[in-house]
This record gives C-alpha cells, structure tokens and sequence, in this order.
C-alpha cells in the first residue's frame, strides 16, 4: 500500500509532470481549493478565481517534502503556492497580486484561451 505521504521523490516528479501536460492553469498549494491550509494559497485561488472559473488545484500537503522538492527543481522558486500557466511557472500568490495589480493577470491565466 502507497498512501500519499509515502511518495517517493520520481512518483510526485510524474504527477507534477502529467498535471501540467494536462492543465492549463495549475496552482501547487496547501490545501485546496475550498478549504486553502495557508493565508498564501487562499490568497492565490481568490486571485486566479477572480480571472478563470476554471483551473487545477493540486495539495501538496501529503508530500510536502517531495513536492517541495520537485516544484523548486522546476520553478528554481522554494516557496508553495505556486502558479504554472501552459506548464510555465508563473509566480507565486505575490507575484499573482503584483499582475492583478498592474491589470495582467487576466491575460496570464488566460494565456492559450
């Protein structure tokens, strides 16, 4: 039996790999989408939720150390929640704030639509 929490390093590497490869917009948080685990990752869904009723949520809770991991090899960035728009690693709930700011984030996360 495999629960979550014993993930190995290339398991999450491959689940990061295939959501990508099929979503368009995926946020890596704590939580999900209805019940976020941090102020950060609440703040990232209002942000994209504002912008797109549609988009992956993925909790990196369960292996969070391993998901950690991967997304910083993939994003060169440590900290979670993190954005990906057309498997390109946007930002962070910052970086999100900072484009609403200047009025692109609706462009962002509707890059290929």
């Amino acid at each position: 039996m495999n629960s979550q929490s014993e993930l190995t390093t290339e398991e999450v590497r491959g689940r990061v790999e295939n959501v990508l490869e099929e979503n368009e917009v995926v946020l890596f948080m704590k939580g999900n989408r209805l019940m976020p685990q941090c102020g950060y990752s609440q703040r990232a869904v209002q942000l994209i939720s504002q912008h797109r009723a549609e988009f992956e949520t993925v909790d990196v809770l369960p292996a969070l150390p391993q998901y950690r991991s991967v997304l910083e090899e993939k994003s060169d960035w440590e900290t979670i929640p993190q954005t990906y728009v057309d498997g390109e690693f946007v930002g962070g709930s910052d970086i999100l704030a900072e484009l609403d700011e200047r009025d692109e984030l609706a462009e962002t996360v509707h890059a290929s639509a």
